[in-house]
């Protein structure tokens, strides 16, 4: 009782906490953006191996999720230990080596954690001490999780797009609706926005296949769109989109100039969703207003 109400009696110790917290979270979606596409894929081969023989008896395989086995080293095997896992201090500790082989260890597992402690830290500044800036956290990790799975595999898995639409309504739900904020939204926006967010971009994926005889996107797409409707409102679907396609498409243009390759190149187009989304969160609504503002008209 008393750390919480230091929590919400101080606004820097909140967010503090809160960072903190983040790159302690960011460790574990280290984890989440590894295991999760290996999880997937081991399930994927157990259900092709028992279609191809239902009454083959087959090999049990060993535990593999968020928890068992405990993270080892890629090249030596060697158990990640407590205090080499401490977020950003442990990486710098080792200088960013194994421990025990001392094979380099890629720079993007700390850029994570600083990376999801900076943007918990800033939900904290923005939502203030209560249930909509956990909300906004839970988002926030989520969306974190799914950008960097979405460019290592280009797979957004339903394990996790599926909750997460469901946390959105649940959000809008059980809290009290915010008129002021971005979160939560009311019910009726947060069901209409989920809905209309899978229906949009379902929609072109459907014309342009028609048009093309081309895939131009995953569902995993829908899904992450009706999972930010949810918690949106399906006044800040059409935002979303067009920063998330204006950003893709600089961005595509620039990577495939880069590596020149052709326009048949799939690019996720998910951290794009994802990072528009995240930007709606925190400013969506006076973005909004100032956009509308120019034209004399009110969100």
């Amino acid at each position: 009782m008393v750390l919480l109400a230091a929590l919400a009696g101080s606004p820097s110790f909140f967010i503090g906490a809160v960072l903190v917290l983040g790159l302690l979270v960011g460790s574990f979606l280290n984890v989440v953006i590894y295991r999760v596409p290996v999880m997937l894929e081991r399930e994927w081969r157990l259900q092709c191996a028992q279609l191809a023989d239902p009454h083959a008896a087959l090999p049990a395989a060993p535990r593999f999720n968020l928890v068992v086995p405990r993270s080892t080293c890629p090249k030596c095997q060697a158990p990640i230990t407590a205090v080499q896992n401490i977020p950003l201090i442990s990486y710098l500790f080792l200088r960013g080596r194994c421990a025990n082989c001392r094979t380099p260890i890629s720079a993007r597992y700390p850029l994570i954690e600083a990376l999801t402690g900076l943007l918990s830290a800033l939900v904290a500044w923005k939502f203030g001490y209560g249930a909509p800036a956990l909300a906004a956290l839970v988002l926030t990790w989520f969306l974190i999780a799914l950008t960097f799975i979405d460019v290592d595999t280009q797979l957004l898995p339903d394990s996790m797009t599926l909750p997460l639409v469901w946390l959105g309504v649940a959000t809008s739900a059980f809290l009290q609706t915010n008129p002021e904020g971005s979160l939560p939204v009311a019910l009726h926006d947060s069901i209409i926005g989920a809905m209309a967010g899978y229906l949009s971009l379902w929609s072109v994926y459907h014309l342009f296949k028609l048009l093309t005889g081309k895939e131009g996107m995953g569902y995993g797409d829908f899904k992450l769109l009706a999972a930010l409707g949810a918690f949106l409102g399906w006044r800040m679907l059409l935002p979303t989109v067009l920063g998330a396609a204006a950003v893709g498409a600089v961005v595509g243009s620039v990577l495939l100039s880069l590596k020149g390759k052709g326009r048949g190149v799939p690019i996720a187009f998910g951290p794009f969703l994802a990072g528009s989304g995240w930007i709606m969160l925190m400013w969506g609504r006076d973005l909004l207003e100032g956009y509308l503002g120019l034209f004399g008209l009110h969100s």
